[in-house]
């Protein structure tokens, strides 16, 4: 596949966490530029080529393609809470302005007690009609998420959903029969051998489908279709520029009854678009934007990565993805 995309031109980014995020403390990616808008190509550093084509297929499509049509302009959002302690989780919660909170549980062994006060903290700051959600990334077995989840289904007074509380579709479908708490999926979907045939619906009732990882958000509404499940959009932890993507997926999909996990941008120090243009929710929610989201010229200096040695194995990366991919 030929495509009109400036890889020589491309940004390398890092932006550092505001606390540390699925084990990374500083967020790494590319932004390309096509003749759509831009792209963003950020596959976590363990991910081997193969598994980062769809990043790429991802960032291809955002800047060669119109989104799909939308539905709605304006999408419900839920805060983010990282494994941090039940002071800061509740600082976290109270000034995000979101009815709805993931929380970060499982993050190394024996966190029980430490998550069980996040969730209290959580379901304080929420008050009574807010809705608290978790996710494991697939940290437990089934005894250790039977456990774990009765007693932080108990504390948070009922949660909304466990993400992905196990590793395999049979464990997620053993654990949904001895809970009462509803099941998302997650890994399971988007780190398929093919997302679009994997059989999800007896081992979950809720599909997170992150538009990113699985090739764009033409591809994930065929995910999302496949699924057969109520879904939620979740971000891959993106800048704006990504993020205007995954808004532009929920955007699209017949239904949307879950509030979505893209509020992501409160874990970043800073973004590269404008001041005033960070895709970060008001009153629990972000437009969708009108137009393509552009890297800001000042912004993205800002961002561009220090090390050279990072920038040239971001660049050797990509080239490599794109052969794989077929896209050049």
């Amino acid at each position: 596949m030929t495509t009109d995309l400036d890889f020589a031109g491309a940004l390398v980014y890092a932006i550092p966490l505001r606390t540390r995020f699925r084990g990374i403390a500083v967020r790494e990616g590319m932004l390309i530029e096509g003749p759509a808008g831009w792209g963003e190509f950020c596959p976590f550093a363990d991910y081997d080529d193969a598994e980062s084509v769809s990043w790429l297929l991802a960032a291809v499509e955002q800047a060669t393609r119109p989104p799909p049509p939308r539905l709605r302009d304006r999408i419900p959002v839920n805060c983010t809470v990282p494994a941090v302690d039940a002071e800061r989780a509740h600082e976290l919660v109270a000034a995000s302005g979101c009815t709805t909170a993931k929380v970060k549980v499982a993050d190394h062994a024996g966190s029980l007690a430490e998550d069980l006060a996040r969730v209290e903290a959580v379901r304080s700051a929420l008050g009574a009609g807010g809705r608290v959600r978790v996710d494991a990334n697939a940290a437990w077995d089934v005894p250790a998420a039977v456990r774990s989840l009765r007693l932080l289904d108990r504390m948070a007074g009922g949660l909304e959903y466990a993400e992905q509380p196990c590793r395999t579709l049979e464990e997620l479908a053993a654990v949904r029969r001895a809970v009462d708490v509803p099941i998302a999926a997650d890994e399971s979907i988007r780190r398929a051998d093919d997302p679009l045939r994997v059989a999800v619906a007896g081992a979950a009732d809720v599909a997170v489908i992150k538009g990113t990882p699985l090739g764009g958000a033409w591809r994930a509404l065929e995910v999302a279709a496949a699924a057969g499940l109520p879904c939620v959009v979740s971000s891959a932890l993106e800048t704006s520029v990504g993020l205007a993507g995954q808004l532009a997926l929920a955007a699209a999909l017949p239904e949307l009854p879950y509030a979505c996990g893209l509020g992501t941008q409160s874990l970043f120090t800073g973004d590269v678009v404008a001041d005033g243009a960070s895709l970060r929710p008001v009153d629990g929610a972000i437009d969708v934007p009108a137009t393509p989201v552009a890297p800001d010229p000042a912004r993205a200096a800002e961002c561009r990565h220090p090390d050279p040695a990072r920038d040239h194995w971001w660049r050797h990366r990509l080239s490599r993805v794109a052969t794989l991919a077929g896209v050049g």
